[in-house]
């Protein structure tokens, strides 16, 4: 039985550190920052998102003026290109308007959703093109998408009105699931190419997989999702998480390639997945029985927190490979996604 007191408390110590890192000696290799709590991009998508599910449990107003500061101070300062990943902290945005009703907040998010919808690159089937700061990715598909952009679409959609939009973003998990859901194993791949028309190396990469089972619990119930689209997209869930079950070690964890013993333990995957399968027994989307593998993960994750409230055993930002040893060589360090999916995940235990 975890103890809901003390992992409140714990939360306190990995939001403070979310917001304001442990500096690392390591310069960042990409456009982005995987680190600083001060950009706007994906890892602090995920994080503004985390605080906002706090807040909406607690109603605790700090969490809400955290957010709502935050979201000041970016827009100050310009907003960058748009692209998959900047499309992540918008999530979070739009559920603002939803709150209260500033019309310059709905504005921004109608233009980066129109965006989305008229100008993004799309592949072969209509896919969004996994385009990021300095790489169109041409012809490629990525799990990452559907938790980056197709949230904030489906979520704007509902919000604005506009079927068009919670169509496109039903029509994007089908292309998705068409692509990247493995049919041996039941696991996920990281990408598909249509360059080629293959997955490039086949890996089951862990925080990969995570993206689809943290993105489609939210995304069934933010959207009220029901009928056969509802069924098919719980059958691929359930397809993937019977597939980790097996691969899940004895303390909990999960490994960065999912399926190779020899590569290591990480936890922003472990955390993605334990949220991911907590939800999903609680919507009753998955079977009382798989709660286990949810809090078994929560307490391997608990036990990576170090003293300072960082989140160890984190693979850094990890672009496409062609092989299990491109993602087993992928470097450790906190992050501020690290820091956020454990936030997501210990919310997640608390409510069950």
């Amino acid at each position: 039985m975890l103890d809901k007191k003390g992992i409140e408390r714990k939360m306190d110590e990995i939001i403070h550190r979310m917001i304001d890192p442990v500096k690392v000696d390591m310069v960042e290799p990409f456009p982005i920052s995987n680190l600083d709590f001060t950009k706007w991009e994906w890892p602090q998508g995920v994080g503004l998102y985390g605080l906002w599910k706090l807040y909406l449990r607690t109603h605790d107003q700090a969490y809400l003026d955290l957010i709502s500061g935050w979201f000041d101070k970016r827009i100050a300062e310009g907003l960058p290109e748009k692209n998959v990943n900047s499309m992540a902290p918008l999530l979070t945005y739009i559920h603002l308007y939803e709150l209260d009703g500033r019309p310059d907040r709905l504005e921004l998010c109608l233009e980066w959703a129109e965006w989305a919808m008229r100008e993004m690159p799309r592949t072969r089937d209509g896919g969004l093109q996994h385009i990021v700061i300095g790489s169109r990715n041409e012809g490629q598909l990525w799990v990452d998408t559907l938790y980056m952009t197709v949230l904030f679409l489906a979520k704007t959609g509902m919000v604005a009105g506009r079927r068009d939009f919670v169509e496109e973003a039903i029509r994007q998990f089908l292309v998705h699931v068409k692509y990247l859901a493995d049919r041996e194993s039941g696991l996920w791949f990281h990408g598909w190419t249509f360059n080629g028309n293959n997955n490039f190396g086949r890996i089951h990469w862990g925080r990969g997989n995570c993206w689809f089972t943290a993105s489609v619990v939210d995304f069934i119930e933010m959207i009220g999702l029901e009928g056969g689209v509802k069924r098919y997209l719980l059958d691929a869930l359930r397809d993937q998480v019977d597939a980790l079950l097996p691969l899940q070690d004895a303390d909990g964890m999960w490994r960065t390639v999912l399926d190779d013993p020899s590569s290591y333990a990480e936890s922003s995957a472990t955390a993605g997945f334990g949220y991911g399968i907590l939800k999903a027994v609680r919507l009753g989307f998955l079977p009382e029985g798989y709660r286990p593998a949810g809090l078994r993960a929560c307490e391997a994750v608990l036990a990576r927190v170090d003293g300072s409230g960082s989140v160890t055993q984190v693979s850094y930002g990890t672009p496409m490979g062609d092989n299990a040893e491109f993602y087993k060589r992928i470097a450790i360090c906190p992050t501020a996604y690290g820091q956020a999916l454990t936030v997501h995940l210990l919310d997640e235990a608390i409510k069950g």
